[in-house]
């Protein structure tokens, strides 16, 4: 890669990463608010309800992903990218301004079609302009603006709490801020450039024959089983950590959000990075270091769900958390550049949205069935037992994903 390349590729990192942050921090603050949302609309009514709410903005985000990703590769990452974050940050205003349950069904179902449209054109393109050495540090990189968006999503519960702000102004001030960054956006952020050997290749061109290359790929097919366990705890800690931790431990909704938000992310971060620059060592020795590194932050998984769901103190809980986020970043951070190695470059993007698919429509059932768990006072450690038991086996299947000999290709 010659520098001018190098600084090109880097800079499509640094755009994105405002763009990743608000992609989640949106989704953190309903999570941070929730006992403010649920008390100034009464019709949520019930745990089982504010479930369902979850899960449908992940079933429509699932759907989509498919879609949003087989758009980006078809015709322009760029376009696709700046629009989705245009239209999801008008629909977090319109958020802030939702009167009853049916209408924040109703924006919630729009933000998931509009947000399905950016990770897998994201991912897809940081991966194309990362050629070799630098993708997995790329990708982490990325991941990071997405557990930094987490973490100040944990300090809306101040917000919400402040009688000059409430959760509503927190809506409207990210929503903004999402609208005014898109312009810019769309006059920086660059397409990666055509590469000379796989560009002038055949294409896959028509979305069925895109999703039976995809289907038949047995080494995909084990990477989107293995994308998807582990995300059903994953979500169930982004979504319901903070009411858990307000419940088991009598503390603040200000309180618990941080204590549930910001110390998983920081390790998290940490762990992007660490997992990242591991990864791409270890790839100058053998094809399969990626898979090796994303399998021990995988292994980290175990024992932290077996403590969270185990925890007696608070401070036990966050210590686990951590051990837990060090994981899920070295993890999150390998997916696309193991993708990478299993698929060609012209379907990264439709492929990471299947996998988005199976393991976002999973990670909604996962939310509605913890909110029904919470209601019958199922105990949290029979829960978290279950989603250790997943991330062991999730371990085993990265293990068995064989990469495809691709010469010179991106």
């Amino acid at each position: 890669m010659t520098p001018t390349a190098s600084r090109t590729a880097w800079l499509v990192v640094a755009l994105l990463f405002p763009v990743a942050l608000l992609n989640y921090l949106d989704r953190q603050m309903l999570a941070a608010m929730k006992y403010s949302v649920m008390g100034d609309i009464p019709s949520i009514g019930t745990e089982a309800n504010w479930g369902m709410m979850l899960g449908q903005f992940k079933w429509v985000y699932a759907i989509l992903s498919p879609v949003g990703g087989y758009v980006a590769d078809r015709f322009s990452r760029r376009y696709t990218i700046c629009a989705s974050l245009f239209v999801w940050s008008v629909v977090t205003w319109w958020t802030g301004h939702v009167k009853s349950y049916d209408e924040l069904l109703l924006a919630r179902s729009l933000m998931g079609v509009s947000e399905a449209f950016y990770i897998p054109a994201a991912l897809a393109l940081i991966a194309n302009h990362h050629i070799g050495e630098t993708r997995s540090r790329a990708v982490g990189f990325h991941q990071m603006g997405i557990y930094v968006g987490i973490m100040i999503g944990g300090f809306s519960g101040y917000a919400a709490d402040a009688p000059g702000l409430g959760w509503r102004w927190a809506f409207d001030l990210t929503g903004a801020a999402g609208v005014l960054y898109a312009v810019p956006l769309l006059f920086l952020l660059r397409d990666a450039p055509k590469h000379p050997t796989t560009d002038d290749a055949p294409r896959t061109t028509g979305f069925g024959d895109a999703a039976k290359e995809l289907l038949t790929n047995r080494s995909f097919i084990l990477l989107a089983l293995y994308f998807t366990l582990p995300a059903l705890a994953g979500w169930v800690v982004k979504d319901w950590m903070p009411a858990i931790l307000k419940d088991k431990f009598a503390i603040g909704q200000g309180e618990a959000g941080v204590s549930a938000t910001l110390y998983v992310n920081l390790a998290s971060l940490i762990g992007a990075v660490a997992g990242g620059w591991l990864a791409d060592r270890w790839m100058r020795r053998s094809e399969r270091g990626r898979i090796y590194t994303s399998a021990l932050g995988m292994s980290l998984l175990i024992p932290s769900l077996f403590g969270v769901g185990n925890s007696g103190t608070l401070a036990v809980a966050i210590a686990f958390l951590v051990l837990f986020g060090l994981g899920w970043g070295t993890f999150d951070c390998n997916n696309m550049p193991i993708l990478s190695q299993v698929v060609r470059p012209e379907l990264r993007a439709t492929g990471y949205g299947v996998m988005n698919l199976v393991s976002i429509s999973c990670g909604g059932f996962a939310d509605v069935a913890f909110g029904a768990l919470r209601d019958r006072q199922v105990p949290l450690n029979m829960i978290f037992g279950v989603f250790a038991s997943t991330a062991m086996l999730s371990v085993i299947l990265v293990l068995l994903i064989r990469p495809r000999k691709m010469q010179n290709e991106p």
